[in-house]
């Protein structure tokens, strides 16, 4: 979900091999039937366009993207899921099935390095699993988190992939994505908080809102280690939005209550958050991710 806001990608020479996509997708939550899929052009403001449908009612998944291919992981639909099912993201349509995760879990993060698709955490669970985003198929575990992390965000570059938050933490946790292993500490958020949401650009991370942040944006730099910096606020204070960039503007969509609202940030400023537009309807546990 990220609620996990997860980083998706498309070529981009500025990017030394990242890629990131213009077209943000939406998928899931509640409030919303749970099954809506939205989308945006990111370099532009406006109000969200109808996509597609998840095959079910979907909420608090996790997902990644290779800038072709948008992947959702997990999720809640009456009780936990296991369940792997994925977009084209330059068309519009609903989700096609691509196979399991390891365990069925919600709450969980998602990243990418443009190839492997690795989704961490959920609810009770701190269990980090990889898929290969152009193929389909079940996923395979690539290690644990640190802790337990409910709620999480992921952001990622070509190298390394981060997961943020959980209930009750404020620690951050670095992987490399190629490889598998254990989560390593990276350093901690300015404010412990979960259910917020993640996006990057080639070099920075930004993990905006969540419960016990309200409107908080943090940033990092993904090639390094440390503890967060205040970026800004976010329009609105909210927990249990989505979030992902085009490598350039990172925006932030939709959480708690009857939150219809997305937000804009340029990725390499600071500064707090601008109006975009606002989602087709209503939700909190959408996941976002981006390609073109």
């Amino acid at each position: 979900m990220l609620v996990s806001g997860a980083l998706s990608l498309t070529p981009s020479a500025a990017g030394g091999g990242v890629w990131y996509g213009g077209r943000g997708v939406f998928a899931g939550g509640e409030e919303s039937p749970g099954n809506t899929i939205d989308y945006i052009t990111i370099s532009t403001t406006g109000n969200a366009t109808d996509f597609g449908d998840f095959t079910g009612s979907v909420t608090w998944s996790g997902g990644c993207s290779n800038g072709t291919r948008g992947v959702f992981g997990g999720g809640y639909s009456g009780g936990q899921l296991n369940t792997i099912e994925y977009i084209t993201i330059s068309t519009t349509g609903n989700t096609t099935s691509f196979g399991t995760l390891t365990q069925t879990r919600y709450s969980l993060g998602g990243c990418s390095d443009g190839s492997r698709g690795v989704f961490g955490g959920g609810k009770l669970i701190n269990t980090i699993d990889y898929i290969t985003i152009s193929t389909t198929g079940n996923a395979t575990d690539f290690g644990d988190t640190s802790q337990i992390r409910e709620g999480s965000a992921g952001v990622s570059n070509s190298v390394r992939g981060l997961f943020g938050g959980g209930e009750v933490v404020n620690t951050i946790d670095y992987i490399t994505i190629s490889t598998t292993s254990n989560a390593t500490d990276f350093g901690n958020l300015t404010v412990a908080r979960t259910k917020l949401g993640g996006c990057s650009d080639a070099t920075r991370g930004l993990f905006g809102g969540g419960y016990g942040g309200t409107n908080v944006i943090d940033y990092i730099t993904v090639a390094t280690t440390g503890n967060a910096t205040d970026f800004g606020d976010l329009t609105v204070g909210h927990n249990g939005l989505s979030s992902c960039s085009d490598g350039t503007t990172g925006v932030f969509a939709g959480g708690s209550g009857t939150n219809n609202t997305i937000s804009y940030v340029n990725i390499q400023t600071t500064g707090d958050a601008t109006d975009f537009g606002n989602l087709t309807v209503a939700r909190q546990g959408s996941e976002a991710v981006s390609g073109d």
